[in-house]
């Protein structure tokens, strides 16, 4: 098949499998008026459709398209109009570029979005958490007694809301049940735990029960005198490690600050427990480091501690990744915004799915280059 066709197909997948993100056109021909054509999705009279926004030197036109009258516009464009194409969709991102003879080509990269946008026709731009003057932003210093917005607590409040974005994207791909149990290990002074729980209560209405862990006694009472004062019932935290902690059930685990092992504790948690969706973001990747001999090519690199170090960190992911897909998920690595709760800036999400046994021999043939005995999230699964 050739590039322009493959690409119109995985175009037409995306709308139908419904992870559509967006799609740009640009590389315009001499001949052509038009700067660039940007493609969103949006609902209009209950119907799904596609907004052509056509960008002019001095102006901007657009048209709303059926899915199929769409592809057809695309059949005519790509390597006529435009000779640069880029397919946004929440499983990878595709590019069709096309050279001077208009032979395209197709290039593949992991997903730059994990959210779907909003299918409003007249959008006006919001955040996810509507700012109603809580109690707990203004308790975390993050909005003053009006409810605006600090400018020391500016970072703070971004970074609550692309978190929620996060969660909010998620829950379009798998939702949860009308009253999920949802568990923060290690929730630390609590405004992302807050946060999630404001967002699925308040902005979703659901009926969440929200549990942080976390081993500090004095954060722990500070944050439930906090739930209780903004009289949020099913949010409530607990003093205790994460390895003892075993509710009965699990919708949704989360662990933003768990440390080298803690984070396998976290993850091995939400697997037995089948929960729908797992999130961490990994802190400190001593255990794989100790016991890394690389035995390739890259031996000559990694005698640099830095490089060694960050190699350690992608080997201990990249294996977490691959035991949830053993067990059961769906998974996506990428990059947050940095906050206290996440200096390495990685995340790493699982949603349940089909078990993929051909995960374990990609883990055997990891270790096997890097002379690694063991991964502890292994052992915690029984498998090592």
């Amino acid at each position: 098949m050739e590039a322009k066709s493959e690409f119109i197909q995985l175009f037409n997948q995306s709308l139908k499998g419904q992870d559509f993100v967006k799609l740009t056109l640009s590389k315009p021909d001499k001949a052509n008026a038009m700067i660039n054509v940007y493609v969103r999705p949006v609902m209009i009279r209950e119907q799904r459709m596609l907004a052509f926004t056509y960008r002019y030197a001095q102006r901007d036109e657009v048209q709303n398209y059926t899915p199929p009258e769409a592809g057809e516009l695309l059949e005519k464009y790509l390597g006529g109009d435009f000779l640069k194409a880029d397919l946004f969709t929440l499983q990878q991102d595709i590019s069709l570029l096309f050279n001077k003879k208009r032979k395209g080509r197709l290039f593949t990269t992991s997903a730059s979005h994990q959210s779907l946008p909003s299918l409003e026709h007249d959008r006006q731009k919001q955040r996810p958490l509507e700012n109603r003057g809580q109690v707990y932003l203004e308790a975390m210093g993050i909005t003053d007694s009006s409810g605006k917005v600090l400018k020391s607590g500016q970072k703070k409040y971004r970074q609550i809301n692309k978190y929620i974005e996060i969660i909010a994207g998620l829950l379009q791909q798998h939702p949860l049940p009308e009253a999920p149990h949802i568990v923060d290990m290690g929730s630390g002074k609590g405004y992302l735990t807050f946060s999630l729980y404001d967002f699925l209560a308040h902005e979703l209405e659901a009926q969440p029960q929200v549990t942080g862990i976390e081993l500090r006694p004095k954060l722990v009472e500070f944050c439930n005198d906090l739930a209780d004062r903004s009289d949020y019932s099913g949010l409530s935290f607990i003093s205790q490690d994460i390895g003892a902690y075993n509710p009965e059930r699990i919708d949704m685990l989360i662990a933003l600050h768990a440390c080298d092992i803690a984070t396998d504790l976290a993850l091995a948690k939400g697997i037995d427990a089948g929960a729908g969706i797992i999130i961490v973001a990994p802190c400190c990747h001593k255990q794989i480091r100790r016991q890394m001999q690389c035995k390739t090519s890259l031996q000559a690199v990694l005698k640099h501690g830095i490089l060694e170090e960050r190699q350690a960190e992608l080997i201990t992911d990249g294996i977490r990744a691959l035991l949830l897909e053993y067990s059961g998920y769906r998974t996506k690595v990428f990059e947050f915004i940095s906050t206290e709760h996440t200096p390495k800036n990685l995340m790493i999400v699982g949603l349940k799915a089909e078990p993929d046994p051909t995960a374990l021999e990609q883990v055997a043939a990891i270790k096997r280059d890097f002379g690694i005995e063991y991964h502890y999230l292994e052992k915690l699964l029984g498998i090592a």
